[in-house]
Formats: C-alpha cells, structure tokens, sequence
C-alpha cells in the first residue's frame, strides 16, 4: 500500500511539473506575434468603374421620302462604306415628278425669252410713239414675271432631284450595319418608328463611366484642374464582359462639366482604339483607372482593427501594445491602406491579428524569433 501511495504521489508530482512548465510556456507562445517597421514604399492602386461601350458615331438612318422598299442592298451585321448605298425606294413617281419639272423648266426658259423680245420690241415702238408707256411697262412686267416663273420652276426641279436622289437611302459614315427591321416591299417614311438600319463607326470606340462628386475633386486637387486631370491622368484599361482584359489601353479624353443632381456623379469618358472591331456598340464593360503614389506609407489591412468608423493600429512601445488611430486614404486595393496620419517611418506596429489584441499586451515579435 505504501509503495502504490509513493508511485501516486510520485506521478502527480511529474504531472504538476508538467503543468507549470506549460502554464509558463503558454504566455510566451501567445504573445508571438508578426510585427512590421513601417516605411516608405511605392504603390499603384486600381480602381474600376462600370462602362457602357459606344462607337464613335452611331447613325440611324431613315428615309427622307416616302414609298415602298424595292431592294436591299447590304446583309446585317455587314461593314459599310460612307456614301455606300444601303436601300432603294420605288423610283418611279419621284422620277416622274423629275421629268415633269425639267419640262416646266423648259417652258419658262421659252417664255421668259418671248418677254424679253416683246419688251425690246415694244421699246423701239415706244421711241416711235407706236405703242404707249402703258404697253411699254406691261411688256417690262411680264419680263419680270417670266423671270420669277422660271426660278420657281428651277426650284421645283432642284426639289424634285433631291427627291429622286433620296429614292436611294445611302450611309452617312463608315460602319457596321445593325439587325435590318423591313424587307422589300415594306412601305416607309420619315416618320417610322424603327430606322431602316443603325450604321455604327466602332473603328474606335467610347467607354463612358461615371465617377462619384468626392473622387473627381480629389482628382482635381491632385491634377489641379480639369484641364489638367485630362491631360495628365494615366492610360486607363478595359475589362469586357467576359472578365477578359482588352488589348489595347485608353486615354480618358472627356470630363462633363456638370455634376448629376440625381446620382451625384460626374461622367467621364474614355476611347479606345477598336481595329479589330472586338468591341461593339452597345456592350459594356469596367474601366480600371490605375493611381501611382510615391513615398507612401503602405500597411496590410489585418494590422487595423475598427472601433465606431475609425481605424486603429497597435504599436510596439516598449515590448507592449499601444493602441493608436491612424487615417488612410479612400483609395484601397482591398489588401493594403495607404496612411495619410497617425504613422511614421521607423513605427513597429502589430502586422496581423490586430482585433485580438487587448491594450498592453506583452508583444514580442515573431520576426525576431529566428535571431534570438
């Protein structure tokens, strides 16, 4: 019984050593932590604003006359060139309204001569005292009578060739044709509600985006005018819609003057070369506008703990944490926040876990562990 009493008494005691070594141990395991000396760095940080795709002219092209389609002559989807012809309406009685007033031309021409030998006529029998200064000034007006009839007529013959040219619907610009609406025999006008085709210049194309009134302000402190921003501001890229990032980069070359009363937005536009005609008009996409700070102070977004929309860091002062509020700046990557306030070069702040942390706990450095 005593030797089983000894051994018991034995095993607890091994066991109560054990326990206080760990005890011991475990505070210094839990006060390991990663640590970070802040300095300066480099860093570009990207953000992305939604963009609906344009083609530098977008054309809907309706008739300016009225009848009936009698032949189509592109396929939808085709490219096209300027002054190309696209549709043809019913020549017929535009042609006839033609050959009408080039007759009616003809017939003022011949009676604005028989005024004008009346009139020379009459004013040689008028230095006869043959004819009186009544019929002398009656034969002047019907001159000048016969003059306005043929302007006129002239007129309505520049009208009715403008009409007959109209019978072919051709395109303003160079493009690609849309989905076609009518087929022959369609009968249209200027007043239809869908246009015969839409003829889009996408050989370059606009990415327009808006950007909230606080970010254009810091642009515009930051370039110093708008002038300024467009000039300067960095080539921007494009992520299309299947999340792939397009070849060629852009240039934002415009900057509304105004400001939306609705959203609060200002909208920007950028433009990107589109040779390939990879882009179309209508599509859409993300315009991701890079910003290179220099010198900054750059942190991981783990070393901050919030507390009532402020951000927080630890320092390392004197082996134990100091809770300390830092600023950043609105621009993040999602990682890292660029501290405007509340750091400085040669700080050792805590680098992760930083919401674990209490007021004065023992830190000491993870990073440190390997030397010692």
């Amino acid at each position: 019984m005593r030797k089983t009493a000894f051994v018991l008494i034995g095993i607890c005691g091994l066991f109560a050593t054990a326990c206080k070594e760990g005890a011991s141990n475990a505070p210094a395991e839990e006060n390991l932590y990663e640590t970070l000396a802040v300095s300066l760095s480099d860093i570009t940080l990207t953000t992305g604003y939604s963009a609906a795709i344009s083609g530098v002219q977008t054309v809907e092209i309706r008739p300016q006359v009225s009848g009936m389609i009698t032949d189509i002559l592109i396929e939808e989807g085709e490219s096209v060139r300027k002054d190309q012809v696209l549709f043809i309406i019913d020549q017929t009685p535009y042609k006839a309204a033609y050959e009408i007033a080039v007759a009616n031309v003809k017939s003022a021409e011949a009676a604005l001569s028989t005024a004008q030998l009346i009139l020379e006529s009459n004013k040689n029998l008028y230095e006869q005292d043959v004819v009186s200064e009544f019929d002398l000034m009656t034969a002047q007006n019907d001159l000048t009578e016969a003059e306005a009839r043929l302007a006129l007529c002239k007129a309505e013959e520049v009208n009715a060739s403008n009409n007959l040219s109209y019978t072919e619907v051709r395109s303003p610009v160079n493009g690609v044709a849309s989905m076609i609406p009518y087929r022959v025999g369609a009968l249209v006008s200027s007043s239809i509600s869908q246009p015969l085709v839409t003829v889009s210049d996408d050989s370059r194309v606009y990415a327009y985006f808006s950007m909230a009134e606080n970010q254009m302000l810091d642009m515009v402190q930051q370039y110093g005018s708008l002038n300024n921003a467009i000039k300067q501001m960095p080539q921007v890229e494009l992520i299309m819609s299947n999340g792939q990032k397009y070849e060629h980069t852009g240039k934002i070359n415009a900057i509304s003057g105004t400001i939306s009363e609705s959203t609060g937005a200002v909208s920007l536009r950028a433009v990107f070369d589109n040779r390939n005609h990879l882009l179309r008009n209508g599509g859409s996409g993300s315009i991701i506008i890079p910003t290179t700070l220099k010198d900054a102070i750059v942190i991981p977004q783990t070393a901050t703990y919030e507390l009532q929309d402020r951000i927080f860091v630890y320092k390392v002062v004197d082996g134990k944490a100091s809770s300390t509020e830092i600023h950043v700046a609105p621009q993040n990557n999602g990682v890292e926040y660029i501290v405007t306030d509340g750091l400085a070069v040669g700080d050792v702040i805590v680098a992760e876990g930083a919401g674990l942390i209490k007021e004065g706990t023992p830190i000491r450095s993870k990073n440190m562990e390997g030397q010692e």
